[in-house]
């Protein structure tokens, strides 16, 4: 009788605490004290909804915020803000400013954008201090949940600061003090969001602790410290965490069949999302896939196909084509299943091990090691049936890893759209097929709502 009251009060905490982590401030400046009653004490006298309580971010994260592959996630909307994928559809979607590069201040995307991502930090944030007041959970629980959490954050702060530069940066649920925050200098934040990953690194362990791979370990936090160092141009730091992931052949290996590269159960995954009910499988299939032409929201830009080799096993694998016998269109064909299968079959690949051998390369590249930049360069080709790049020279190496990056990783969440920031290409290639281009779109705008609520903060240039 004891124990099956304490299985029903588990429950009914779980299900009464992880929707007020799920659900989504208002508007972040405006956080009044109630919500700071996430931390409710009894969530975190209990390992089954303290662990419920984190995991609930990562949710968020596959659901609502950045990282979700449904039409709110950074995979749709920088790929039609970039090169990636045309638009196809009505002119009034929210969608197309972002596509034609005439986006406002009071856009309803960018605004869902900050919010989301600042009502996820404030859940993070109150858990962090949730976690530190607890006495009931043990250490190594404690450690885990904190170093998830201190990743959780981190990454999200990565993309803010990507995507807007200078962000207020919160580690705190005080909405008083939340609400007056100035804009912090992008490389400041960098730096907390380093000195945040390193903690989490420090104490998380080495394996998966779900025995799956969607919840972060010490490799998860290296890779995304790896992707760090790179864009701020440490070269050997960011060669030195990705290696600590190339070189752990137990868990982690490349050289898997292209088809399966975004399986359940690929062994070249360092992050994935679970979908949300067995069965289920990716939101990107559902956004990406069409079986008639023209598509009725997005297709894969045609360039990337006609980029790669005619032997190059990823146009057949990773691009479907549509044709009505007059036009062609291609699409992402990474994920292939929306259909509910019984038993998931595809997860959302978050990070994965090609990047690694990516950002070596260039680190390697960077550090006058030509001979290393070219092995982790010709792995990702060899993997994809391609033969080596032979170039000699730094600008011929370099060029080939940025062709291999667009090929290598389109359509996952933005990664293109760093790429021609990090390598000044944003004017080069977007002035000729965006009608509102102009060189301040490498910057979006801070919401106009913040702006009115926050007289410290500024609006980023051309806005």
């Amino acid at each position: 009788m004891k124990t099956i009251f304490k299985q029903v009060n588990r429950k009914f905490i779980y299900l009464l605490i992880v929707p007020l982590f799920l659900m989504g401030c208002e508007d972040f400046l405006e956080v009044n004290e109630p919500f700071g009653q996430i931390n409710t004490p009894e969530v975190f006298e209990d390992e089954f909804t303290a662990t419920a309580a984190v995991t609930s971010l990562y949710a968020k994260l596959r659901d609502e915020v950045l990282l979700t592959g449904n039409t709110q996630g950074l995979g749709a909307l920088m790929g039609v803000y970039s090169d990636e994928l045309d638009f196809y559809g009505s002119g009034v979607e929210p969608m197309n400013s972002l596509y034609q590069h005439y986006v406002f201040s009071d856009d309803p995307i960018i605004e869902g954008i900050w919010n989301g991502s600042y009502s996820l930090i404030h859940s993070g944030n109150a858990i962090l201090e949730s976690l530190d007041k607890s006495d009931k959970l043990s250490l190594e629980t404690k450690e885990q949940l904190r170093g998830e959490t201190l990743f959780i954050r981190g990454l999200t702060y990565f993309y803010l600061v990507q995507l807007f530069g200078d962000i207020p940066y919160a580690t705190t649920t005080d909405y008083k003090t939340n609400s007056i925050l100035s804009r912090m200098s992008a490389s400041k934040v960098y730096d907390n969001i380093v000195n945040d990953l390193i903690e989490a690194k420090a104490i998380l362990p080495t394996n998966y602790i779900s025995g799956e791979r969607v919840r972060a370990n010490e490799f998860v936090v290296a890779a995304l410290l790896a992707r760090i160092y790179l864009y701020r141009e440490q070269w050997e730091l960011a060669a030195l965490e990705a290696t600590s992931l190339i070189s752990n052949t137990t868990l982690f290996d490349l050289d898997i069949e292209v088809a399966n590269v975004f399986l359940r159960e690929s062994t070249s995954a360092i992050l994935q999302f679970k979908p949300k009910s067995e069965g289920e499988n990716t939101q990107e299939a559902s956004i990406f896939l069409f079986e008639s032409g023209p598509p009725s929201l997005v297709s894969l830009n045609p360039k990337i196909y006609e980029s790669m080799e005619p032997n190059d096993l990823r146009k057949e694998n990773w691009i479907g084509i549509v044709t009505d016998g007059n036009q062609t269109w291609y699409y992402p064909n990474k994920y292939k299943i929306e259909a509910n299968t019984g038993t998931s079959i595809e997860y959302s690949v978050v990070l994965r091990l090609a990047e690694q051998y990516l950002i070596r390369s260039e680190a390697r590249l960077k550090l006058g090691n030509f001979s290393g930049a070219l092995e982790d360069l010709n792995h990702v080709r060899n993997r994809a049936g391609i033969m080596d790049f032979e170039g000699t020279t730094e600008n011929g190496i370099m060029d080939s890893i940025i062709l291999e990056r667009y090929h290598e990783l389109f359509s996952e969440f933005g990664h293109r759209w760093f790429d021609l920031k990090r390598f000044d290409l944003t004017n080069e290639v977007l002035s000729p097929i965006k009608p509102g281009w102009k060189p301040t779109d490498l910057l979006l705008p801070i919401p106009e709502n913040e702006l009115l609520i926050n007289p410290n903060l500024i609006q980023n240039p051309g806005y």
